[in-house]
This record gives structure tokens, C-alpha cells and sequence, in this order.
């Protein structure tokens, strides 16, 4: 098996590349940078903004390039994640429509509210209604892909942890290392609950959906659920970090995350705020999915919630 990855210097994109060439798979890699982070069968340099020029023949197309910073110009999420699909779309259209697996975001089903057992059948908000520019332009995607005249999988990964996660658990640790994590409160006292899923399982799956040439949509979690504040606490505490929580009430803290963003949007260059109407959102409002799909068609995941952390906590995190 051959592989076109795009996002190969990526936290997913490295773990898919370790995993693939384990199997033997041959990996073209893609990225932006002068080198690969991860040793690849071939790497090619290219900024998927622009057209993609590359004779090169593959089995199939792992589409993990993208922009997911919870913070960015809306320019910045189209280049990344709307026209970087649409140039590898586009190259596939043109070099013996491979199968295509697209690797989009869970964030596509959020609302600013509780959602539990969340599915493939579960309704995806509108565009107007996507809880921010990133699940928006993920879903664009997810929409290109659909259109591809060969074979697609839309792939959504729920909340991924690992060793060289650069999005989730580093900016709650950045901030519990200044000294202070706040514990956002709700109005109505409900505690908070999430699925996690490490990055070792998304990797599987990901290659288990080439092997298998599955097509559709799945969702990827491994359906497993913590309390998020019990989670965090514990994750601190076993890095030996013991920052203080202040209690502040959601609303509060949406105040002062919608003030941020607009200071950044206006006066800061776009540059992420320390705190977000998304991430404030994230930690408010339970988020969960039901793995029985994607688990009947790609088996069980290789490992466990806690063993992703206690190799997070083996790295210092």
C-alpha cells in the first residue's frame, strides 16, 4: 500500500506515518516545512494553499493537512482548511481518483449546550449556526469531499490526546503552569462530561479505513467518558502541578473571552487570546459520542483513555 499524506509534520499526521510505515506501507509525505518530522518513504515540500503539482502514483489519499487552532483569521481557516481540500480533491481528481479519506473535526456537531451519545445520525448545525470558523471550515470540507467523483471517507476525530499534541491539553497545562486554571461554574450546577480519544487510535483507524476501503462517515472516539474537571485535576496532579482554580461563572467567563477575541480581531492581528468563547464553551458544556459505529467497522481501539495519559504523564506532559 502507497499512501498520499498531507499533514504529515502533524501531531496526527506523524503518528499515522510511524503506524503506516510499521505496517509497511509506503508513505508520501506532505507538509510545509523544509524537512519531515517523521521519517516518510518519500516527502514532498508544499503550502496546500496553492496547486498542487506532483506526479506521483498512490492507493489512496489520508487528507490530515488543516488549520486547527482554536484561534485564526477566517482567511486563514479558508486557505487552510477549505482550499487546502479542494487543491488535494483536485489532484486525486486528476492522478486516477484514489480513495480519498478526509480527516475532518467532531466539532462540526457542536452547540454551545450539552450533547451526549452524539452519532453519525446526529444533526449537524447549519453554517450559520457552527460554533465557530474552524468547524465551519471543516465542515466546507467535509462538503468537497463529498462532491469527489471517487471513492471518500469523512473522517471525524473527537478530542485527540497524546504525546505531541499541540492544540488541547498543552494550552490547559500552559495555563496551570502560570499558576492559575480557572474552573468555569454553571448556573444550573450540572457536572461536565467528555470522551477523549489518544491519538494511537485515531491513527488505527484512520489506516484501518484505507485497509478496509471504507466509505461514508464515522465518527472516532473511543467511547470512553470522564468527568472533565475530576480528569484535569488528576492529569495536574500527576505532573506535580497544583495551580490555583478560581470558580468563575460561565457567563462571566464568556464576557471576557467574546471581549478578547474581538480586541485580537481588531487591534492584535488575529493573534489566539488567552482565552476563547470555544474553549470557554469546551469546558461548560458536556461533549460525547457513541463509538458502535465505528467500532463495528473498525473493530475496538488499540488503547485506553488512561494509557494515552499515563504516557502523556511519562513525557512530563
Amino acid at each position: 500500500m502507497r499512501i498520499l499524506l498531507t499533514g504529515s509534520n502533524g501531531f496526527i499526521g506523524r503518528r499515522v506515518t510511524l503506524d503506516a510505515l510499521a505496517r509497511g506501507w509506503e508513505v508520501v509525505g506532505l507538509g510545509r516545512q523544509d524537512a519531515p518530522t517523521a521519517p516518510v518513504t518519500r516527502y514532498v515540500r508544499h503550502d496546500l494553499g496553492e496547486p498542487l503539482d506532483l506526479d506521483e502514483a498512490v492507493d489512496a489519499v489520508v487528507h490530515a493537512a488543516g488549520l486547527a487552532s482554536p484561534w485564526a483569521s477566517p482567511s486563514a481557516y479558508q486557505r487552510g482548511n477549505v482550499r487546502a481540500t479542494a487543491t488535494v480533491l483536485a489532484w486525486a481528481r486528476e492522478h486516477g481518483r484514489p480513495p480519498v479519506h478526509y480527516v475532518s473535526s467532531s466539532s462540526v456537531f457542536y452547540r454551545d449546550a450539552d450533547q451526549t451519545a452524539l452519532s453519525e445520525r446526529s444533526p449537524i448545525p447549519t453554517d450559520a449556526e457552527q460554533i465557530n470558523t474552524y468547524s465551519r471550515t471543516k465542515l466546507a470540507g467535509e462538503r468537497l469531499t463529498r462532491a469527489y467523483p471517487g471513492e471518500w471517507a469523512v473522517l471525524r476525530p473527537r478530542a485527540v490526546i497524546g504525546v505531541g499534541d499541540t492544540v488541547l491539553l498543552p494550552r490547559v497545562l500552559e495555563a496551570a503552569r502560570k499558576g492559575v486554571l480557572p474552573r468555569f461554574t454553571r448556573a444550573d450546577g450540572r457536572r461536565v462530561w467528555a470522551d477523549l480519544t489518544p491519538v494511537a487510535t485515531v491513527s488505527h483507524y484512520l489506516l484501518e479505513s484505507v485497509a478496509q476501503r471504507f466509505t461514508g462517515e464515522l465518527n472516532l472516539s473511543n467511547g470512553e467518558t470522564v468527568e472533565l474537571d475530576p480528569f484535569v485535576d488528576d492529569v495536574l496532579a500527576r505532573l506535580g502541578l497544583d495551580p490555583r482554580r478560581p470558580r468563575v461563572p460561565v457567563a462571566v467567563a464568556m464576557a471576557m473571552a467574546g471581549a478578547a477575541e474581538r480586541y485580537s480581531a481588531r487591534f492584535g492581528g488575529w493573534a489566539e487570546p488567552p482565552i476563547t468563547r470555544y474553549g470557554v464553551s469546551m469546558f461548560a458544556h458536556s461533549k460525547t459520542f457513541d463509538a458502535t459505529r465505528v467500532q463495528a467497522v473498525l473493530g475496538p481501539p488499540p488503547v485506553s483513555v488512561g494509557q494515552a495519559v499515563d504516557e502523556l504523564v511519562a513525557a512530563g506532559g
